[in-house]
């Protein structure tokens, strides 16, 4: 693994001053805290690892946000039998990529990355438009199911489990998330080791391991998906104001984490 420090500006590692939630103070309350959370991730990941398999049978989906980034720290730097994938929908942020690029160089790997089918996408931009998912919410919803949904559901064929970097802070439609539940949806085990982490905490984590992270969350950009849905929220804002603005709080789901 490469020295993410020797990265820079490329993986965002310098903090920004105007953004003081990425760029926590470092107490030693805080630290131990972090320190207490970080060792029960690692033992749910592996108690995960010993019950279903020690052939990359459990897979990690990987969407390059704060959260994502502390367990893919974790996962590299214990060596965890857990394959990490990403999802490229085509429109995600040129700073996204650059964080991808930023992964691979800092951990000495390459993602496995799920694109959608050019066909669906090809058919979606001519019956409806290119931005036609600011006009409803099923044509939102149908747009993430082709972007994000179908390919999840390619990546996560034949495996035993996946596991996710959400949080039960970040939004109405993750109160009480659980640390393990079973995916209807996707017929398989899911886990969410990082459920009972603050935004606090996440950051710290990443401070403290010199974590490569989206440069945009220096821009108040506290959850980032596809370009064209996320913006920029202002101080106090709930950190996923920004996705799908234009909606409903109890709609923000792309559809990834419906609860069945």
């Amino acid at each position: 693994m490469s020295d993410p420090v020797s990265l820079g500006s490329v993986s965002g590692l310098r903090p920004a001053a105007n953004n003081p939630a990425t760029s926590p103070e470092l107490t030693v309350a805080l630290q131990a805290a972090v320190n207490q959370k970080h060792a029960n991730v690692i033992s749910i990941l592996k108690n995960a690892i010993n019950e279903l398999g020690n052939h990359y049978e459990i897979t990690f989906a990987n969407s390059m946000g704060a959260e994502d980034m502390v367990l893919t720290d974790i996962i590299m730097r214990e060596q965890l039998a857990i394959e990490i994938f990403s999802l490229d929908t085509g429109r995600l942020p040129v700073e996204t990529y650059d964080l991808i690029a930023a992964t691979e160089q800092t951990y000495n790997t390459k993602l496995k990355v799920f694109f959608p089918q050019a066909e669906a996408v090809e058919t979606y931009v001519r019956t409806n438009g290119i931005n036609a998912f600011y006009e409803s919410i099923d044509l939102r919803k149908a747009c993430c199911f082709m972007r994000k949904v179908e390919p999840l559901q390619r990546a996560l064929k034949g495996k035993k489990a996946w596991v996710t970097g959400m949080r039960a802070e970040q939004s109405t439609t993750r109160v009480d998330l659980p640390f393990r539940q079973f995916d209807e949806g996707n017929q398989l085990e899911k886990f969410n080791p990082l459920s009972d982490w603050s935004e606090q905490e996440v950051w710290a984590y990443i401070r403290m391991h010199h974590v490569p992270y989206n440069k945009l969350h220096d821009q108040f950009y506290p959850s980032i998906g596809c370009a064209p849905c996320t913006r920029a929220i202002a101080m106090g804002e709930d950190v996923r104001a920004g996705r799908w603005w234009w909606e409903d709080p109890l709609n923000k789901e792309c559809g990834l984490h419906v609860k069945k």
